[in-house]
């Protein structure tokens, strides 16, 4: 099977395609440094005194607190649309851009035909998202239509209002491109692409190593649940049983590289109002994204004061929509986790002998669709790209015997985007009514957590869910005699629900939510190892009264439980080891590790290292590898069988090239000893010196003077994937909230990044630390500071 290599995950993917780009034209650095300091003077926002928008049908008032969130007062939805459209523009238009090109397959237009960011586009443009968005804003209803309208045009108009451009197109030498409602729907389409498997490497992945391990090791290293799991409905899942032998699996070979970048999750729990003293529910969230400056997210708080259109809802906003994404509007709060279900299926396409082209379906022989796409990257040529597609979706692969895949995935349906959730979550009164909303919304499928101000608490999956037959999409299989499938979308009262559970309380983390028939109908698409998830929900059973402040150290903890086992394995291995120094030295620090990921900590790196090293040469002795294991959502569930092999140590399943057991272990520790020199001895090895923030500026990752104007100080943090505190380099909690529907002066706020993408904002990176410290901020703007009026104009 193909290598593929595919740089799409962190941050839109276009961080690091952003760096090639600049390092591609280094030779106008110079030139462009004029540009660059002319543009960063004069881009500043509008925040103060009076501006006319066109379009608007009454005045919208826009008023900014210290660190910049604005509160937007207006007459209408579609007039607050038009405003938040000018806001986004004259604060993040850079980013909105490469979003959308991102997600379109046109980052090269831009950033000039670096190997990288050609091979990004390319991936990008086998799916043909712009097309589609032009397509999905077509089918549209009217209402929504004009929305993305509105918002496209207040776009427009507040890119033309900043003086000069946005300062990065100056260093580029640049010209920003106008916002259409197309782009609104590829930035929708860009969260598609960072937080599923739009390719179906996972179901490709399992497959490649169903025949090459056969199914009982398959199944066991790849295990559908484990003891760690922690669904909100307790159904368990069975473990596989141990494998009798290792499979004999011939010649080294080299299994798709799927390269995802950060495991892209997230945290969002509620308790219900029996647990509060307001009565009302309380949802706590914070969204695992890749973190930047400016931010991901946009806060905002938008407000309609009168009439039958009358609303107030406070949260975030993604730079390039019209809509809340997150936050609460007094009668209903609401949060997401990446809810991993299985959303794309692999197809092999049998081919029809003697008739290249063509391939097998239940109507009998059909041609592949040939449609082509042109690249144009800014100083260069055009290229062409030929994109085959079957009734099924695009060619993704093409195996070694020549047989193509083809994926179906809910992204390709032709409503696979509307406004319908976002919109209507800000205006939602109950939890059944935000219930209804989400079973009607086409957006990225999201666990959703939501509870209400009469204390109800709910979880459901928002957006469609594929409705199979015949097969449960885990391997790659032929759709030809009609047999397998999708029968559509299933219906809205057979997508799995939890509502109101005795015990009030709902927890989400990426992991399995539910077993039996709902487990069943949702798929595997990848979910998360349970460990963080059962961290979460003990959390919740440990008290039964919760205010904030109680979801805010939930939130925060850095306790390592999952690696407690590992701690425990690795100093038993370092007690009998006492005659190597080097390992010796590392006794100590593992023996008194403290249990959590902390910046200090040496004792939780080695534990870290210890697991992660002797894991990827399980696994790539098991299957045969040249070199490490690559990085995939099938290898998220490792944590049991590896827990399993190491309790028992069974003789039968000795990993090929290791004597025993304690051969593999004694490999593992001195790898991680060659680790602590390498870093300069142990006192070095702390976990801080790992796990550093790296929140910069896209321009700032290949040219480091832009970050000396545009980043925040280096510092290491603690945290890591395994526990509550998600936290890597230039990876964590993209925000963290937690709010009771009607008491939101109550509630707090964190973000990181900046509010603002102009590194001369007066409040540029302010609340920041707050973030990294973990210190409470108010959810609610505070005290007007600045105030914009937005009146209509000719």
């Amino acid at each position: 099977m193909a290598r593929r290599r595919n740089g799409r995950r962190q941050g839109f993917g276009w961080g690091r395609a952003l760096g090639y780009g600049v390092a591609g034209i280094g030779g106008l650095v110079l030139i462009a440094a004029g540009a660059f300091t002319a543009n960063l003077l004069v881009s500043k926002p509008v925040l103060d005194g009076s501006l006319a928008l066109k379009g608007l049908s009454a005045p919208v008032a826009v008023t900014r607190d210290g660190q910049g969130v604005p509160t937007l007062t207006g007459g209408s939805r579609i007039d607050l649309a038009r405003a938040l459209g000018f806001l986004h523009a004259q604060e993040r238009f850079f980013q909105m851009d490469l979003i959308r090109r991102s997600a379109a397959g046109e980052l090269s237009g831009l950033l000039g035909p670096v190997g990288p960011v050609m091979e990004i586009d390319r991936a990008r443009r086998v799916h043909r998202l712009r097309h589609r968005a032009e397509q999905v804003v077509a089918n549209l209803p009217a209402d929504q239509k004009s929305l993305l309208d509105a918002y496209a045009d207040g776009v427009n108009q507040g890119l033309d209002a900043i003086t000069g451009r946005p300062f990065e197109y100056g260093l580029l030498l640049a010209t920003p491109q106008p916002w259409t409602a197309q782009d609104t729907i590829l930035a929708a389409y860009a969260m598609y692409l960072d937080l599923q498997d739009e390719d179906a490497l996972t179901d490709r992945i399992r497959g490649q190593t169903l025949a090459r391990l056969g199914p009982e090791m398959t199944d066991f290293l790849y295990p559908r649940g484990t003891g760690l799991d922690a669904p909100i409905d307790g159904v368990p899942l069975p473990e596989p049983a141990l494998p009798a032998a290792v499979p004999i699996v011939g010649d080294k070979a080299a299994l798709i590289d799927a390269d995802p970048g950060p495991t892209i999750g997230s945290n969002a729990w509620a308790v219900g109002g029996a647990l509060t003293a307001s009565g009302a529910a309380l949802v706590a969230d914070d969204m695992h994204l890749g973190i930047a400056v400016p931010g991901t997210w946009y806060r905002a708080r938008l407000r309609i004061a009168d009439g039958p259109d009358a609303m107030d809802a406070t949260g975030v906003t993604l730079p390039g929509t019209p809509a809340l994404v997150a936050g609460s509007n007094g009668k209903v709060a609401w949060g997401y986790t990446n809810s991993y279900i299985d959303t794309a299926d692999a197809v092999l396409l049998e081919s029809v002998e003697g008739s290249p082209g063509r391939y097998r379906t239940p109507d009998g022989p059909k041609d592949l669709t040939r449609v082509t796409e042109r690249i144009c990257p800014a100083w260069a040529d055009c290229q062409d790209l030929v994109v085959e597609e079957s009734i099924w979706g695009p060619v993704v692969d093409t195996l070694a015997d020549g047989t193509k895949v083809a994926v179906r995935w809910t992204g390709h349906e032709p409503d696979a985007i509307n406004l319908t959730g976002l919109l209507g979550l800000e205006r939602a009164d109950s939890v059944d009514t935000a219930i209804t909303i989400a079973h009607g919304a086409r957006q990225p499928q999201q666990n959703l957590v939501v509870g209400d101000a009469a204390g109800n608490v709910a979880w459901t999956v928002i957006g469609a869910v594929p409705s199979r037959f015949g097969q449960d999409g885990a391997i790659p299989a032929s759709w030809a005699d009609g047999t397998r499938g999708w029968n559509g979308m299933l219906p809205p009262d057979q997508v799995p629900v939890i509502r109101n559970p005795d015990h009030h309380r709902i927890w989400t983390a990426n992991a399995r939510i539910v077993g039996g028939d709902a487990y069943a109908k949702l798929g595997d698409g990848g979910y998360d190892m349970g460990g963080r998830q059962g961290q979460i929900r003990d959390g919740l059973f440990a008290r039964d009264r919760f205010g904030p402040a109680e979801m805010l150290a939930i939130q925060l903890d850095d306790r390592a439980l999952v690696l407690t086992f590992w701690q425990e394995q690795m100093l038993a291995a370092l007690t009998a080891r006492t005659t190597d120094t080097r390992l010796a030295a590392l006794t100590a620090p593992v023996r008194d590790w403290g249990a959590r990921a902390s910046v200090d900590s040496v004792g939780y790196r080695l534990v870290r290292a210890f697991r992660t090293t002797l894991s990827q040469k399980l696994y790539s002795a098991y299957l045969g590898l040249d070199g490490p294991l690559p990085r995939n959502r099938s290898t998220a569930q490792q944590e049991g069988p590896l827990r399993r092999l190491l309790s028992e140590r069974p003789a039968a399943l000795v990993p090929p090239g290791y004597k025993d057991w304690e051969a593999l272990i004694e490999s593992a520790l001195a790898e991680v000893a060659d680790q602590v020199d390498k870093a300069g001895g142990v006192q070095s090895f702390t976990w801080g010196a790992r796990n550093v923030a790296e929140v910069r500026h896209p321009l700032a990752r290949i040219l480091p003077p832009v970050g000396w104007l545009t980043d925040p100080p280096e510092q290491g943090l603690p945290g890591d994937s395994m526990m509550p505190r998600v936290q890597g380099p230039g990876f964590g909690a993209s925000q963290r909230f937690a709010v009771a529907p009607g008491h939101e002066a109550d509630a707090y706020f964190h973000m990181p990044g900046s509010q603002s993408g102009h590194p001369l904002s007066p409040y540029y990176l302010l609340g920041h630390q707050d973030w990294a410290e973990g210190r409470p901020t108010p959810f609610l703007p505070g005290p007007d500071r600045w105030t914009l009026t937005l009146e209509p104009g000719a």
